[in-house]
């Protein structure tokens, strides 16, 4: 089978080489399309690939419909949005995330990201610790339930709200469950977002929730862009100058947001949440070791389009 890797932002090279070995020591040939300047060049080079592996690539309809003999889309990471799931079904593609390979790099960057506010983005002036402090976590999953470890290791209260993790799961591991959403912004002075954009969580970050945070709570978004209701956090840090605004994701209105309100808000100039190292070899791996799977058992333990 011939496993295309295409990566408009390329893996490290010890991913692509553990990716290569994976694959050919199965009997695979592997073909590599790196740093690409436009979707028509991804369209040519899928025609005849038998498997797909991206980052943050768009695997839109128009791929999937010049992919003849495509049969699995593994996106090397945890969210998939970048990939049109009805036109994978819709050709009897298995369409694959890799989850949890990404987890610490990201708890760690939402950890760094609570200390950078906190410490005033490193310039002179006196900061606050957050030892003491109480963060939520919005999304129990392999993220959170790192950064709430992480976060107990530092001396911070940490409570959660996932209506899909039992609430003596998070009991057992020293996190409160929230009985809200709204309760836990209300209580907590850090709110650490780590929700997937789907139809039901896009923008659904508001002035509501984030209006009821306590007097210098900081929102965190290490998750995705789609799910803030942009508008409607431009009137909360204006209408509460006392609360801060720190993301990995850029706003479409950052530049307005940055002018705005100064240091209250600050976004990474591109998203790093999985840019390490670890992280890239990890997902890499991770992607070429499900395809070979795929083909030889048709294990689809992390398919995304059932």
């Amino acid at each position: 089978m011939k496993i295309l890797i295409a990566t408009e932002k390329p893996f490290a090279a010890a991913a692509v080489n553990g990716m290569k070995e994976i694959a050919q020591k199965a009997g695979h040939e592997v073909v590599l399309l790196e740093k690409y300047d436009s979707p028509e060049k991804l369209i040519k080079a899928v025609a005849d690939a038998d498997a797909l592996i991206v980052r943050s690539d768009k695997v839109t309809a128009d791929v999937i419909d010049a992919a003849k003999n495509l049969k699995i889309v593994v996106r090397a990471g945890a969210g998939y949005d970048n990939i049109n799931l009805e036109a994978c079904t819709a050709k009897n593609i298995v369409a694959m995330n890799t989850p949890g390979q990404n987890s610490n790099a990201v708890a760690e960057l939402a950890i760094s990201m609570m200390i950078y506010m906190s410490r005033n983005q490193f310039t002179p002036g006196t900061g606050s610790e957050i030892k003491g402090k109480k963060l939520g976590i919005q999304a129990y999953g392999n993220v959170g339930r790192l950064v709430a470890q992480k976060a107990k290791c530092l001396g911070m209260e940490v409570m959660a709200f996932d209506p899909y993790v039992p609430a003596e799961k998070m009991k057992e591991e020293g996190v409160t469950p929230a009985e809200s959403v709204e309760q836990m912004y209300s209580e907590c002075n850090f709110i650490s977002l780590h929700i997937p954009a789907t139809a039901e969580t896009k923008r659904s970050i508001g002035y509501g929730l984030i209006t009821l945070m306590p007097s210098g709570g900081c929102l965190l978004n290490t998750a995705r862009k789609e799910i803030i209701n942009e508008a409607e956090l431009e009137k909360a840090l204006t209408d509460r100058p006392d609360l801060k605004y720190v993301t990995d994701i850029a706003a479409d209105c950052q530049t307005e947001l940055n002018e705005k309100f100064g240091k209250r808000v600050f976004a990474t100039p591109k998203k790093m949440g999985a840019e390490t190292a670890e992280a890239n070899v990890n997902a890499g791996l991770a992607a070429a070791s499900q395809i070979v799977d795929f083909f030889a058992t048709g294990n689809t333990r992390f398919q995304v389009n059932k």
